[in-house]
């Protein structure tokens, strides 16, 4: 919990208004800034809708569409405990200081946030007007992510401990005050292109609820068996990944929700309990990895824009290749399974983590492309972006932290493995609709006839692939192992894992030689005897 008070006098005086700000934490279940402003004094509940926000690279209509449904949900909560949400446009010290003037000096709340470079700047700008104007700013964690943190020694105790505390409960009423609360902002924000994504999940803490329920209840019973394939993930997946993102759900209140239901499944009978006891153990698990993979971006915020490791610096950013990345963004590869993730994902807003990590890895090793601008894209397109997940486990798909295993997935084996028929591919690429089974993962071995046949003139209907994608591996893996060649590289990268590494999971010594650690070591988040990590949803993206 961080304070910025000019003078701890003056904020014990007589009982002021209360400012609750809400930013990625749109719900009053669970909110702790919102309870014990409650029991302070007069609530005012403000969300600033900022310009500059808006306008950074990694923002989308698609977030604004889920945040307002959210607004919407969250303004009418609060009406019924007797003060509606307040709803002002403008930078946030500039609406501060415009409240500030008229009503006077108040103390602030919100939660901590691990947002973007953009919210870092923002949170440190109002923090030292803040303290300039002698307003008492507390901010208290939400997620099991610590401020400051000195040492990952005993960090997952720590999160045992705050997702076993008690949920802060909401207030019973709040106070009316005569604000205006604001109109409610457009559907289409000035500042942000069209964003059409006929799929995407609607926000809302209802819909949040909903969906926590039928996951717990009905869909995720196989979880732990259908999160690879994206022909089963979006049904036996949690789906909560934005509530989580946007905080219509808090972290803590999912996680004591899995417990309960785990400890419940003792009444059911013995072959339910097998799956489902697996399936819910899987998904606590993967909501641990949700904050450990914020921490890093929390502990290093460089790592929005820096390689982790910086033996990797200028590795590939004087490589960029316009074409591939334009082909890549817009699913014209010509290597189909990835294609279809990437269409998917465009009118979705979502999909699974193995696809998402086999995206990234496409970009990086076969495209060749350094990982910040295909970061950026694909920040616009996830539904549920979560910068501090998304920056690090971009950097660990595309093989640059120096800790974790360079794993370069082969798309078309990840299409035989998971879309073995091709029903997904055909669900999104139609045009390759009448490709046989035999082919539809390799296209590019058509013949004429076959080409005839299936309707499919290759290079015109559906391109050909713009690399070839063994060649592509081999050559990127080869030169992404010839950086870790020597002892500087090793002395760096332990002290990255002592930063970052998790004391659950582990790494092997650096120190092993390299052909065992190669096979041997899976990564931070992927500690497993398969040959493929499994799935990590670290956002509940499972």
């Amino acid at each position: 919990m961080r304070r910025y008070i000019a003078d701890p006098i003056l904020a014990s005086r007589a009982v002021m208004l209360q400012v609750v700000w809400f930013k990625r934490d749109l719900r009053i279940a669970d909110h702790a800034p919102l309870a014990r402003a409650a029991a302070a004094g007069p609530v005012l509940p403000i969300y600033i809708v900022e310009p500059t926000l808006w306008q950074q690279p990694d923002a989308s209509g698609r977030h604004w569409a889920f945040i307002r449904e959210s607004l919407i949900e969250l303004r009418a909560a609060l009406a019924n405990l007797g003060q509606p949400l307040v709803i002002r446009r403008g930078e946030a010290v500039a609406v501060f200081e415009a409240l500030r003037t008229k009503r006077g000096a108040f103390a602030l709340w919100s939660h901590q946030e691990t947002g973007n470079d953009w919210s870092y700047g923002r949170d440190l700008a109002v923090g030292a007007w803040a303290r300039e104007q002698g307003i008492a700013w507390t901010e208290i964690a939400q997620q099991g992510v610590i401020r400051r943190l000195g040492s990952r020694e005993g960090w997952a105790r720590r999160w045992d401990q705050m997702m076993s505390a008690d949920c802060a409960e909401a207030p019973v009423s709040l106070r009316s005050l005569d604000v205006d609360p604001g109109p409610m902002p457009p559907q289409q924000l000035p500042w942000l292109a069209p964003d059409d994504c006929p799929g995407r999940q609607r926000g809302g803490r209802s819909e949040a609820q909903r969906t926590l329920h039928s996951f717990l209840t009905e869909r995720g019973g196989h979880y732990h068996r259908e999160l690879s394939s994206p022909l089963t993930a979006a049904e036996s997946c949690s789906r909560l990944s934005p509530h989580l993102a946007w905080g219509t759900l808090s972290i803590r209140e999912t996680a004591q929700a899995a417990v309960t239901q785990l400890r419940m499944l003792d009444a059911e009978p013995i072959d339910r309990q097998a799956s489902w006891k697996r399936a819910l153990r899987a998904f606590i698990a993967r909501l641990h990895w949700h904050c450990h993979f914020i921490q890093k971006l929390e502990s290093e915020p460089r790592l929005e824009f820096t390689n982790t490791h910086p033996a990797y610096d200028g590795l590939r950013e004087n490589e960029f290749d316009e074409a591939r990345f334009a082909a890549w963004c817009e699913g014209r590869t010509g290597l189909p399974f990835v294609d279809a993730c990437m269409k998917s994902l465009i009118a979705t807003g979502w999909i699974n983590f193995r696809m998402r990590a086999m995206l990234c890895a496409v970009a990086s090793y076969h495209l060749w492309l350094h990982w910040p601008q295909p970061a950026l894209h694909l920040a616009r397109l996830f539904t549920d972006y979560e910068p501090g997940i998304h920056y690090p486990q971009m950097q660990m798909h595309s093989g640059v932290t120096g800790i974790n295993t360079i794993r370069i997935y082969n798309p078309v084996k990840q299409g035989l493995d998971h879309d073995p028929d091709g029903i997904f591919i055909r669900r999104w690429l139609p045009e390759l609709e009448k490709v046989p089974a035999v082919l539809i993962h390799t296209p590019w071995r058509m013949d004429e006839r076959q080409q005839a046949e299936t309707g499919v003139r290759l290079g015109r209907d559906y391109p050909l692939p713009i690399v070839d994608p063994i060649e592509a591996a081999r050559e990127a893996r080869d030169r992404v192992w010839a950086v870790r060649d020597g002892a500087e590289f090793d002395r760096q990268a332990e002290v990255i894992q002592q930063r970052h590494g998790s004391r659950k999971a582990g790494l092997p010594p650096t120190t092993r030689p390299r052909k065992k650690v190669a096979q041997a070591q899976l990564g931070l988040a992927f500690e497993d005897p398969a040959d493929d990590p499994p799935d990590n949803p670290a956002n509940g993206r499972a």
